[in-house]
């Protein structure tokens, strides 16, 4: 295992402001060729897209992939269940939590390693309103130290 290079080809920005992300994992992904061009195009969106536990499988569900532009008239459904790749014994460890504590897995991003597509699955707890907006409040307040400090100097 040499150092392999990650590109990162999208982010869930909104995962932050809606969950506190308790743990991170990497899954591979199953896709098919035209899915892979088409995400190394850049052409995918993670905004409404969850993962969810069946049949003892971890399966994303809503992540939006474009149909690439140079494929043909067998290009995948854009919004198909997708099976992520794990350890059998991380899933079942997943699941219950999922199913105990209350917690959900989302999607954070999804990036290249190598050649390889991988997706980063957080295991979240959902915030309040409260915590969004006492969130929002701490972000606001470092924002306006940085613009001081900048120009202060």
């Amino acid at each position: 295992m040499g150092t392999e290079s990650i590109k990162v080809m999208a982010r869930n920005r909104e995962a932050s402001h809606e969950y506190f992300i308790e743990e991170e994992m990497e899954a591979g992904i199953e896709l098919m060729g035209t899915e892979v061009k088409s995400i190394r195009a850049g052409t995918l969106n993670l905004k409404d897209a969850w993962c969810g536990i069946k049949n003892g499988e971890l399966i994303i569900n809503q992540m939006h992939i474009s149909p690439y532009d140079h494929g043909n008239r067998f290009n995948p459904d854009s919004r198909r269940p997708r099976r992520l790749l794990m350890h059998k014994r991380e899933i079942m460890r997943l699941y219950g939590k999922v199913k105990q504590d209350g917690y959900s897995l989302i999607p954070l991003s999804v990036y290249f390693k190598g050649s390889r597509v991988k997706v980063k699955v957080g295991l979240c707890k959902g915030k309040k309103l409260y915590d969004k907006r006492q969130a929002a409040a701490e972000r606001d307040a470092k924002r306006q130290i940085d613009r001081a400090m900048r120009e202060r100097y």
